[in-house]
């Protein structure tokens, strides 16, 4: 994996989650500037996706398993976008606080991502 990116997902994913937490605060639904930041945060995902898909088909082994790391891979590129739609469902503060909530599991994702790789002691 890059790690410039992981780093970078991560805190991409931190930002948007205390961005949209601070919107829950507020009692205020997802705006349409919460979509474009949410945007940037999916497709940084999906480059990583691409990224550690054409490492695994290169002949690179995540220490920790093909099968887990793929998973987690999938699981990261997923959870904003399904986020983003459930706060179009929920328009009250309840759907900012949802993409906030995807947000920062998507921050543990990435840090969960980096240990599979091989990033910690690896």
């Amino acid at each position: 994996m890059i790690d410039a990116l992981t780093v970078a997902l991560g805190v991409t994913a931190l930002l948007l989650a205390a961005w949209c937490g601070f919107a829950a605060y507020r009692d205020q639904p997802t705006k349409d500037w919460h979509f474009i930041g949410m945007a940037v945060v999916a497709l940084l995902s999906i480059v990583q996706l691409v990224i550690g898909v054409v490492r695994l088909a290169g002949g690179a082994d995540p220490q920790q398993g093909v099968a887990i790391f793929v998973a987690y891979l999938i699981g990261s590129a997923l959870a904003v976008p399904v986020a983003a739609f459930m706060s179009l469902t929920e328009r009250t503060r309840w759907g900012s606080a949802t993409v906030s909530a995807a947000a920062v599991v998507l921050a543990v994702l990435e840090v969960r991502l980096y240990d599979i790789w091989g990033g910690v002691g690896g």
